[in-house]
């Protein structure tokens, strides 16, 4: 074989240390960024944060506005069993039940309830008891089994064989046992605590009402025709108990004034705060977008340790060479995250720039946006528009968004153009909100109307966009 020497050139892109940390930043929400300069700050004595009032390092040398970091709350979901059963309690009143999760005002009892902790606010009552040390016992057992919402997931059975295992221990009378225990912690406040079911729960927080004939039939409703009620089935209910429309509304109102989870107001608030990249406002008849003052982390170079380096060098030794890169660190980091909040604000005036009819009308008015779209806009790859619109929120005045809001799929119209998923779910939500609760609009109907509209959407389309507006189907809508 001959042997010959060749030449060739080609390109390639070769991921320094500097573009790793670029793309790493990019993908880091706000939160994790400031947790990622906390470190810096620890391991590299050339950076500091900038002091208040100072010359710090600013993306943007515009002024920007204040904005308050946003407290979303998430109550615990309750896995059931039964779940028509909890269909109606989607119902509940303000303050029953589970809380509103964009409800920010927060009610001070909730508060307490949510440090004291469920268990701790049953055992104070039980210490208070007349109980003796046995029959505390049993029931501060059947407290620790208690689940978040304040039920009683395990049968008193299987308790039974976690106390007893092995041992000797008569099961009969440790049943009776655990069968008392339990009347006294169902007795506890709050009502409706130590249930088994939601039909028991329910019924244990009717029992502890005053006796009249609406709590009267409400049990009777509970306990042996709640399926029926959560179907909306009033007829067979009506033709069962053989009561009046008055009658049955008046229950059925006692009955969605229920907490069908007790023991959730004394679950810990699980508390996400969310701080906006950026904010948009209307100036001079223009969406603009600039960036949060707030969110963005002042740094600077450490004068001092950058005045002893200047005077070393040229110098060998260590300390030197360890300061040189520990001031190169230093001088990447701020410019990345530099470079982070600056693509940030380009990719959002992007999208601001085609959702303008959103910030002008709602969610009835979003077009539908693809990532290669704004790529394209801004000169990036896919990718880098998908890391920059995730965990990134934008502040405006219909409230704030995470930049992924606002893409998403269309749907064909009669007209050859395209409308987004979210406009469609905004005009479903519009019409059931409309619709005559004696006469709601079937997903086949909705389909029709939305035609006549303009857009064409099939009626599986609808019944999909309305089960993820968690919006019941028609014959769960119906009132009385």
């Amino acid at each position: 074989m001959r042997q010959s020497l060749q030449l060739k050139l080609s390109q390639h892109l070769a991921l320094t240390p500097q573009l790793q940390q670029s793309i790493r930043l990019l993908q880091l929400s706000t939160l994790e960024l400031n947790q990622e300069i906390d470190q810096a700050l620890q391991d590299n004595p050339l950076l500091e944060r900038e002091e208040e009032g100072g010359a710090a390092f600013s993306p943007s040398a515009d002024t920007q506005p204040q904005v308050q970091e946003r407290p979303v709350d998430e109550p615990p979901q309750r896995e059931t069993d039964e779940p028509a059963e909890f269909t109606w309690g989607n119902d509940l009143p303000s303050g029953q039940g589970s809380r509103d999760p964009e409800d920010d005002d927060v009610d001070a009892g909730e508060i307490q309830a949510a440090a004291v902790g469920l268990r701790e606010h049953l055992n104070s009552q039980l210490a208070l008891t007349q109980l003796n040390e046995r029959e505390r016992g049993m029931v501060a057992i059947l407290v620790e089994a208690l689940d978040d919402d304040g039920y009683l997931t395990q049968s008193l059975d299987e308790l039974i064989e976690v106390v007893a295992g092995d041992s000797n221990i008569d099961r009969e009378e440790l049943l009776e046992e655990f069968s008392i225990g339990l009347r006294h912690l169902q007795h506890l406040d709050p009502p409706g605590i130590g249930a088994r079911n939601p039909r028991e729960c329910l019924d244990l927080q009717l029992q502890n009402m005053p006796p009249s004939p609406t709590r009267d039939l409400a049990r009777i409703i509970v306990c042996d025709h709640l399926d029926h009620l959560a179907a909306r089935d009033y007829t067979k209910i009506r033709k069962a108990l053989g009561c009046s429309d008055d009658e049955l509304r008046d229950a059925q109102t006692l009955i969605k004034s229920l907490n069908p989870r007790p023991g959730a107001q004394y679950s810990p608030l699980d508390t996400r705060y969310v701080i906006p990249d950026v904010v948009v406002r209307k100036m001079r008849g223009i969406w603009k977008v600039s960036l949060n003052g707030d969110a963005m982390p002042r740094l600077r170079i450490n004068r001092m340790y950058a005045d002893i380096l200047q005077s070393q060098r040229g110098g060998r030794g260590s300390s030197a060479g360890s300061l040189a890169g520990q001031l190169q660190e230093a001088k990447w980091l701020i410019k990345n995250v530099q470079q982070r909040f600056d693509t940030i604000q380009r990719v959002a005036q992007s999208i601001v720039d085609r959702q303008r009819a959103f910030f002008d009308h709602g969610e009835v008015a979003m077009r539908p946006l693809t990532l290669r779209e704004v790529a394209d806009a801004v000169s990036l790859h896919e990718s880098t528009i998908s890391r920059v619109t995730t965990q990134k929120y934008l502040a405006s005045p219909r409230g704030i968004f995470e930049l992924k809001y606002f893409f998403g799929s269309h749907v064909a119209t009669d007209t050859g153009g395209a409308a987004s998923s979210t406009a469609i779910r905004a005009l479903i939500k519009q019409l059931v909100g409309a619709e005559d609760g004696h006469k709601p609009f079937s997903d086949a109907r909705i389909a029709e109307i939305l035609g006549e509209q303009g857009i064409v959407v099939a009626r599986r389309t609808v019944a999909k966009y309305r089960e993820s507006l968690n919006i019941p189907p028609v014959n769960l809508r119906k009132v009385l």
